[in-house]
Parts: structure tokens; C-alpha cells; sequence
């Protein structure tokens, strides 16, 4: 079958996320299984060339990875023909520069996520994506990898499946103990925790619970939330002590409309000062009229109407019910490849051959505007409405 190569421009892949989810277990990871396989049965083989300020550092990069190119002129890069994809896992504060330049170059955009750290910045470049795309078919897309988990495509099949039938509510929780840095050595940026580095809790994970709700749960209406900043300071990469400015911590309500427009209730836990004692990081519990569940990562497991059991409150003697042995696990039904890898295969098909992409940046401004609403409700102490954006 022929092989038609994809060359693709990728910024910002020294950090945590860009290195090993795009990089590492998406690009290179496509490059070794042979390509993307399109519709025709012909492959696309991807062709990164990383670009980055520290030579040094892109350098051993992509060669401990056998990427034969990589640069620091973000500028040639862009100029080059051969090149007709631009991704970007940067800072998001520089994300909507960059996107518009490579729009303006004639590439192909795809970013992580947030797209900008406001929603005029995430309109703007939403809008302007969209006109490149009228006049010179140019593809774009942001980065929604959490619908590809295992555990939520379990539970999207429930529901799917019609298993909740009326969908009450939903309770996500987030979080772990990111430390501090002077007693263990942290394990997250230090830029997270700097509202002026575009660091948050709000900012970073709202993005991702749009998409969520709105593609599982319900159109997100409105919402309150609590922001917190528990731990005061932390010690960065050099072991320096700094003040955080930025939330470490988010607690929210969100009013959804369902899918069959009966209202869902959404509470939003989330923490970078919380130690767990549930079954993952993260864990949606799900509520519904016939069924509930309760989604990790990568497992599901429900409780139908039939084989919910009768507890009886009494304070005055131990509980004998094991609660967790009551359910059962959705089990495997195909294999799950990785969330971020399935998410590029997608972008690489709709660039190549027009294939159907429904994650585009004006989705990933939604994302924003949830950040705005959480941050204006903190603000404000009460619910604000998510109206529907119009592009």
C-alpha cells in the first residue's frame, strides 16, 4: 500500500506532556505501528520535526528518540513547504501567537490545551481559524483526550445504552498531594502554581470538564465555584522557595442540560493538596433514575436499578455492607490504545482525507469560556451562566 508522508511541525515538546503523550506514545508511536491507516487503505506516515529555544535539549530529544530533525527557528520552520502541520504543547500564554502565525504560514493547527488563557484570546484565534479554513481549507484542532479514556468510553457506552435512564447527577473527583518541593522533590512545573506564568487549577482542568460534560453529561448552563490557593508557598526546580498566586484547588456546581433536556447536577471536586483514597486520580460517579456508575481512568464498574441493595442506617452498630463489592465492572470489550495517540490518528485522517473532526479550537474555546465563568463566580460568590458562544 502507498505511504504518503505527513510533515509536521512540533513545538513545546521538551515538557512533561508534550515529550511523552505527544511525542513519545503519539508521533513516535504511530511511526513504529507503520503510519495512520486511512479510509483507502493507504498509510500516512508522520514526519516531526521538533523546534525549541534549547538547541541542547531538542537536540538529545530526538535523537534518543530517532527523530532525524529538530531546530530552533521557529520562523524557517514555518517557512518551509514540506512541512504542512503545526502542533504546539508551549506555554499556553503564547498558544494563540503562535497559532495565528502558523495560520497566517498556511499550516495546518493543532494544539493542547487551553488555546488561550482568555476567551477574547480563544475567540479570536477560534474565528480566525475558522476563516482560514473557508478560504484555504486549513484543518485545526485542540486537544480533548480525556473522551478517549477507557473508563469514560465505558461509561459513554452506558449511557449510550440507555442504562442511567433519567441521568440525576455526577460527582468528579480530582486530584493528589503535589509536593511542595522542600521535603520531597515535586512532581508538577513550578510555573502552575503563578497565576503571571498562566499557571491554576481553574485554567488547567475546567478546559478538560467542558468537553466532558458536554459531550457525556449534559450542555454545561451555568456554574459556581470556590477557588483556593491551600498551600501558600512551594520550592521550584532549583529548590528556591516562591509564593504561589495561582489556585491549587477548585470546588464547583454546574447546572447541565441532559441529553434528553432533564437537568443534571454536576459536582466538580479538584486538588493539587489532597491525598487519595479512591480507586484512581480521578473518578466520576454517575447517578441515573435505572442505573448509576463509576468511572476511572481506565475501568468502569455500575450498579443497575434490580441489584441496588437496601442499607439500613443505624449509627449505633458497624457496618457490615461492603459497599464496593456491590457493583460490577463493565468489563473490556476491545483493546484501548492510547487516548492522545487516538486523538492525533483522528487530526491526521481529517488533514489528509477530510475525514469527520469534531474537536476543533472553537470547541476549545468553550473550555475557556467554562474557565472565565468559574473564575468570575469565585469572584463574585454565585452562579454564572455559560451561554452558547456564537462563531
Amino acid at each position: 500500500m502507498p505511504t504518503q508522508r505527513l510533515g509536521i511541525i512540533m513545538h513545546g515538546v521538551t515538557g512533561r506532556m508534550g515529550m511523552n503523550q505527544h511525542l513519545i506514545r503519539s508521533i513516535c508511536a504511530i511511526r513504529a505501528q507503520g503510519g495512520v491507516t486511512l479510509s483507502n487503505g493507504d498509510k500516512v506516515m508522520p514526519d516531526p520535526i521538533l523546534i525549541g529555544r534549547n538547541a541542547e535539549k531538542i537536540e538529545a530529544l530526538a535523537k534518543a528518540h530517532g527523530i532525524g530533525r529538530w531546530g530552533t527557528d521557529l520562523d524557517q520552520a514555518l517557512a518551509s513547504q514540506e512541512d504542512t502541520v503545526f502542533f504546539d504543547a508551549g506555554t499556553t500564554q503564547m498558544r494563540p501567537t503562535l497559532l495565528a502565525r502558523a495560520l497566517r504560514a498556511g499550516k495546518h493547527v493543532y494544539c493542547e490545551k487551553p488555546i488561550a488563557t482568555t476567551l477574547a484570546e480563544a475567540m479570536d484565534i477560534a474565528k480566525t481559524a475558522q476563516e482560514a479554513t473557508k478560504k484555504s481549507g486549513l484543518k485545526h484542532g485542540a486537544v480533548q483526550d480525556k473522551l478517549f479514556l477507557p473508563g469514560l468510553r465505558k461509561l459513554d457506552m452506558l449511557r449510550r445504552a440507555d442504562f442511567f435512564g433519567r441521568m440525576l447527577s455526577l460527582r468528579l473527583e480530582f486530584g493528589y498531594w503535589v509536593f511542595e518541593g522542600d521535603l520531597q522533590p515535586i512532581q508538577r512545573p513550578s510555573w502552575n502554581y503563578r497565576a503571571e506564568d498562566g499557571g491554576g487549577m481553574i485554567l488547567d482542568m475546567m478546559c478538560h470538564w467542558r468537553y466532558v460534560l458536554d459531550n457525556l453529561f449534559g450542555q454545561v448552563k451555568s456554574i459556581s465555584c470556590l477557588g483556593a490557593t491551600h498551600i501558600p508557598q512551594r520550592w521550584d526546580e532549583a529548590g528556591k522557595p516562591y509564593t504561589c498566586t495561582a489556585d491549587d484547588a477548585a470546588y464547583a456546581i454546574a447546572e447541565l442540560i441532559g441529553h434528553k433536556g432533564e437537568p443534571v447536577v454536576a459536582q466538580l471536586n479538584m486538588s493539587w493538596a489532597t491525598r487519595v483514597n479512591r480507586d484512581d486520580l480521578v473518578t466520576f460517579h454517575v447517578d441515573g433514575t435505572h442505573g448509576s456508575a463509576v468511572a476511572t481512568l481506565t475501568d468502569c464498574k455500575a450498579q443497575s436499578r434490580v441489584n441496588t441493595p437496601r442499607p439500613v442506617w443505624n449509627p449505633d452498630v458497624k457496618q457490615t455492607m461492603n459497599f464496593t463489592e456491590q457493583w460490577q465492572d463493565v468489563p473490556d470489550t476491545q483493546v484501548y490504545d492510547n487516548g492522545f495517540k487516538i486523538q492525533w490518528e483522528h487530526f491526521i485522517r481529517h488533514v489528509v482525507e477530510d475525514a469527520p473532526y469534531s474537536w476543533t479550537l472553537p470547541e476549545g474555546a468553550k473550555g475557556v469560556q467554562l474557565v472565565e465563568a468559574a473564575l468570575q463566580s469565585w469572584k463574585e460568590r454565585r452562579f454564572v451562566d455559560v451561554p452558547s458562544l456564537k462563531f
